[in-house]
């Protein structure tokens, strides 16, 4: 009996030792995530975390071979976490920059951060220049609003500034102002939402070009070769165009590779 007993057992331990080294190895990273940024990433009211951001990194971190913990992060000290070992990974609408390069690791792009003008369907409105003798709406302090200062006068009187996006847009289906600038994936997740108000999205290459990146503890290379392999594999097999559908439009954007 005890020797039978033994076998059993050695059978067993050499079925689990030649389990894949993957399968028994993923490891599980903390997500810091923000509540506020519709519809990036927003808490429903039953506290969870959901938007465009949470259903990519879930999708990368499956395809990139680890676990997600997602954890609602304010904005104010995201980056902190990351040092303090709090985090593992912050995902915001976090937009690239050299001076964050300085503190933080970042993935490849995942969307492009954009600013569009915004107008009605008839408008003839076909790039910034067009905005000089327009009533035009921003989000007071925004990229936005420093593109629009930049082209007709920080003082000037056609500068409508609002608290919102949403707010802006409204008065823009109004008739209160004639056009507006504002974060591409805000004002395509409102249209999105609103289909029963007509807008017109237009592009101006004055717009510098932006994008949001994953961000890691410097040095922390595991954690973003991982990332980066996932979001190669979502963006392969369809995956990143099926979530920036159910959550934008049809017009998925090609991503840089680093």
């Amino acid at each position: 009996m005890t020797k039978r007993l033994v076998l059993a057992a050695a059978c067993i331990l050499t079925t689990f030792a030649a389990l894949p080294a993957a399968q028994a190895a993923d490891p599980t990273y903390t997500v810091g995530a923000g509540g506020t940024y519709r519809p990036f990433e927003f808490e429903t009211p039953q506290k969870e975390l959901v938007g465009f951001d949470i259903d990519i990194i879930k999708a990368i971190g499956k395809a990139g071979g680890f676990n997600t913990k997602l954890v609602s992060t304010p904005w104010e000290g995201i980056f902190a976490t990351l040092d303090q070992g709090d985090r593992d990974i912050i995902i915001s609408g976090i937009t690239i920059t050299d001076k964050r390069r300085e503190m933080v690791d970042f993935s490849a792009p995942y969307f492009p951060a954009d600013q569009v003008i915004i107008t009605s369907p008839g408008a003839k409105v076909a790039g910034l220049a067009d905005l000089k003798k327009l009533q035009v709406g921003v989000v007071n302090s925004s990229t936005g609003d420093i593109a629009v200062s930049e082209e007709l006068g920080k003082a000037s009187t056609a500068i409508r500034r609002f608290d919102n996006t949403p707010l802006m847009l409204e008065e823009l289906y109004r008739g209160g102002v004639d056009a507006a600038v504002g974060d591409v994936g805000v004002i395509k997740f409102y249209i999105k939402s609103h289909p029963e108000k007509p807008f017109k999205l237009v592009y101006d290459n004055k717009f510098k070009r932006q994008y949001f990146g994953i961000a890691v503890k410097k040095g922390n290379k595991v954690a973003l070769d991982k990332i980066n392999t996932g979001l190669k594999k979502i963006v392969a097999d369809g995956t990143y165009a099926k979530t920036y559908k159910q959550w934008f439009d049809a017009d998925v954007p090609t991503l840089p590779q680093q």
